[in-house]
């Protein structure tokens, strides 16, 4: 996992492990997650996949009455639209600095 956060803990969490990041990804990030679960509710994460891409992923407790499932969707789908060049760069990032995909060896 990247980060993410949880409206349930008001809290905010990032991984440590991409402290390379610049500081205006780390920003952006952060905005995009607290105020996805302020108007949502509920956990939401940007998540790493094996392949390299980045995944944005929501969930609730059972008993969230207030947690809106159509909203959530709708969110994300605005999210991945209007930071489609953020995703990318960091499904790059992750491709070229963890996974060290395109690197040739000396």
């Amino acid at each position: 996992m990247l980060c993410g956060a949880n409206a349930y803990e008001k809290k905010y969490y990032f991984n440590e492990a991409f402290v390379g990041l610049p500081e205006s990804v780390k920003e952006e990030l952060h905005i995009i997650c607290v105020l996805f679960t302020e108007e949502v509710g509920g956990i939401f994460t940007v998540v790493f996949e094996e392949d390299g891409s980045v995944s944005l992923d929501t969930q609730a407790d059972e008993e969230d009455i207030l947690y809106d499932e159509v909203s959530s969707g709708l969110l994300t789908r605005e999210i991945r639209m209007q930071r489609q060049e953020l995703l990318e760069s960091l499904s790059l990032y992750y491709r070229v600095f963890v996974l060290r995909e395109g690197m040739e060896a000396d």
